[in-house]
């Protein structure tokens, strides 16, 4: 028995920290947590959980539209905000006592308090004020939602986190940003029949993503009645009557809205933690800086998720936790693998991609050649819809490798997922080829590209 309070004491108990803790308590480490807002993290509580139900019920406003060319009516349909807050957060509170069951039965101690480091082995627990020891300290705090404060007004907008419990529905909504979060709000707003303004600083929106997805997503959510405004921020922001709200944009266009949305990114929440004060080396954003073993420049002192700014999602930061708990209590070292990481965007219609972006392939390989098809989705043929589906295969021309897969369409999230599998493999283009062709469906189209597509440049 060392002479700690215990072997591992976690700060943060979103999905990172929770399965390190779970693992090491496992393996027999004596493992404490401390967590001062919910057990769940941001994915459970507030963030990509609450948001795909609210992905669902904004699609369906587009189903029942689409209802009609089959047959069905679609007369009279009402939506209630409050109805779908309230299941919502019954499930949120179903998840968040799953999660702590899970942490109790594996052994671990649960503290409802922010925790601070006093040294490297001391934590603070401030809602009891006292201190506990621990051999080895994960810090595991996640990230929250970042609003330029330099704008005036900036405080009169919200972000996800206050999104996800607004009192009513908005009628008019303005959203700065041209990520994940910021489309993805933009698509659900629109959807539940918000009047809705996407407002970008950059020349096209998903600029991480391959340049023929952010042109996709971009028609269609015009498409579907979202206006977007490019190469522009707020200017300030200024109350008016009632619940609205004059937005003006550096290109002197005047907005006005009931509800504005902040998505313009997200940063690690170290501010106060003590990790300077000891020695933990932070990046400029404030980050933790850690090896490949997620260990920080203190020893004894490791860091996963998106508190470590690597790849922010929540699988990642799972498998980070696994890592750590494998290396340092199951003397099993094990590495986070970076490479051929899914991601989806749920917007509508959704993204899947996996892999290079075009872009990224032709700047690190001779040769790279390209498989594309865009067309109107079967579905589509009886409602009017004018939705189309993008498919996009980026192949390393010397060895036929798969590089990337990118989709926009129904179900691309889906797809995706299971077509990540053969790309993380190593599959060939030649073996979509010999592969059958499952009909009708859309995902058929990626075993029947044949013709390069070529440049016009």
């Amino acid at each position: 028995m060392s002479d700690f309070d215990y072997d591992l004491f976690t700060i943060g108990a979103g999905s990172g920290g929770v399965r390190a803790s779970r693992l090491a308590a496992q393996y027999g480490a004596r493992v404490g947590v401390a967590e001062e807002y919910r057990v769940g993290g941001t994915c459970v509580i507030r963030g990509c959980v609450p948001k795909k139900f609210l992905v669902y019920a904004s699609e369906f406003g587009h189903a029942f539209d689409d209802a009609r060319g089959y047959g069905w009516s679609a007369e009279n349909v009402a939506f209630d905000w409050k109805t779908l807050i309230e299941n919502k957060d019954d499930e949120i509170d179903r998840l968040n006592g799953i999660y702590i069951r899970n942490l109790k039965n594996a052994g671990a101690d649960i503290f409802q308090s922010r925790a601070t480091l006093k040294d490297k082995h001391t934590v603070h627990l401030h809602a009891e004020n006292r201190d506990v020891t621990a051999e080895k300290i994960l810090v595991a705090v996640g990230g929250a939602p970042w609003t330029d404060e330099s704008v005036p007004g900036h405080d009169l907008g919200v972000t996800s986190n206050e999104a996800f419990h607004l009192k009513k529905l908005p009628k008019h909504v303005v959203v700065a940003g041209g990520g994940y979060i910021a489309i993805e709000f933009a698509c659900i707003f629109r959807g539940l029949g918000c009047d809705v303004c996407l407002v970008y600083r950059g020349e096209d929106i998903l600029r991480y993503f391959d340049t023929d997805v952010s042109v996709q997503v971009h028609s269609e959510l015009k498409r579907k009645g979202v206006r977007v405004i490019t190469q522009a921020v707020f200017d300030k922001i200024e109350p008016l009557d009632g619940d609205m709200k004059r937005v003006t944009l550096s290109n002197g266009v005047e907005l006005e809205a009931d509800l504005v949305f902040w998505g313009v990114g997200r940063k690690p929440v170290t501010d106060g933690l003590g990790l300077d004060d000891i020695g933990v080396e932070l990046d400029k954003n404030g980050a933790v800086v850690v090896d490949e073993y997620s260990r920080s420049s203190v020893d004894n002192i490791f860091a996963v998720g998106d508190v470590t700014n690597r790849v922010n999602l929540t699988p990642v930061a799972i498998r980070e936790g696994a890592a750590f708990a494998e290396t340092e209590f199951n003397d099993n070292p094990m590495k986070m693998d970076y490479r051929f990481i899914p991601k989806a965007v749920f917007s509508q219609p959704p993204v899947g991609t996996v892999g290079y972006a075009e872009h990224e392939a032709r700047a690190e390989f001779k040769n790279i050649d390209i498989y594309k098809t865009n067309f109107r989705p079967m579905k589509n043929m009886l409602t009017g819809s004018e939705e189309r589906m993008l498919m996009k295969l980026v192949v390393d021309g010397d060895t036929d490798r798969v590089l990337g897969c990118h989709i926009v369409g129904v179900d691309a999230p889906e797809m995706i997922q299971c077509i990540a599998i053969a790309v993380k493999a190593g599959v060939k283009k030649a073996d979509f080829d010999q592969t059958v062709a499952l009909h009708p469906t859309a995902a058929e189209e990626l075993v029947t590209l044949r013709e390069k597509f070529k440049p016009a440049f």
